[in-house]
């Protein structure tokens, strides 16, 4: 056992048990370590973001990154519940891949999926990443984002295939097209060769972005007709979803 990270946890707990901000001696004695020991907790915590000094004191408290972390967690293990009957009607009427996805940075991750019936699928698994620029789903909860979100992708976008967009400024363009009409269209990969896709971007309670919900599978068969088609019933499972989620469409 890492003793080190178990102080440090224990540090945390006492913390956010308290009312108000603790001092070093404070906790030293609570948790029976040495002053210069939960010095050195408390910076490195500091450090990460974790803790703060209060202002003209000698106190320190938590940030709202522990909440941060938890809600982020707690809204995928709800997200996943209200999405599922959403995402298996609309299994049934495109019979394609339909995925459930959050953004972390600048990717997408994948945290539930229905396969398609069809030999010929999109090959994907839960808890793979990718470029969220790249991906109807990231690009569907990108333009959910302020317009700064982007700046850390920097001007030039790593290129994965001959579509992918390589200037920021074409994908700002491709995201104001995707909050005008609402839900986003990939015709043909860019993050994988040959893979077409549409996705709406979830939203939860107070009209923050959740996830994003979505269709995908070779471009042989998903035409862009057929997306545009089938867009309709992605914009109905990312409604309910996010209506599952206490969304109401007044924020």
């Amino acid at each position: 056992m890492d003793k080190a990270f178990t102080k440090g946890i224990r540090l945390i707990e006492a913390l956010a048990n308290s009312d108000r901000p603790r001092g070093v001696t404070d906790l030293a004695v609570e948790l029976e370590l040495t002053k210069s020991n939960v010095h050195r907790l408390l910076a490195t915590l500091q450090q990460n973001g974790f803790v703060q000094q209060v202002p003209n004191q000698t106190a320190y408290k938590l940030t709202i990154k522990i909440w941060e972390l938890g809600q982020r967690v707690m809204g995928r293990v709800d997200l996943v519940g209200a999405a599922r009957p959403a995402m298996q009607r609309l299994a049934e009427l495109t019979h394609e891949t339909v995925h459930l996805s959050v953004l972390q940075g600048l990717d997408v991750v994948y945290i539930d999926k229905i396969e398609t019936d069809h030999h010929v699928r999109a090959h994907t698994r839960i808890g793979a990443r990718a470029p969220a620029y790249t991906m109807a789903t990231g690009k569907a909860m990108l333009a959910q984002m302020p317009d700064d979100y982007l700046d850390a992708l920097g001007p030039e976008l790593t290129p994965y295939t001959a579509t992918t967009l390589t200037r920021l400024d074409d994908l700002r363009a491709d995201l104001a097209k995707i909050r005008r009409q609402g839900f986003a269209i990939v015709p043909q990969g860019e993050w994988r060769d040959g893979i077409a896709a549409c996705a709406c971007a979830i939203l939860g309670p107070n009209g923050q972005l959740a996830g994003a919900i979505g269709i995908s599978g070779p471009d042989t068969r998903l035409k862009a007709r057929q997306l545009r088609e089938f867009s309709q019933h992605v914009v109905a499972a990312a409604r309910d979803t996010s209506g599952s989620l206490g969304y109401s469409g007044d924020s």
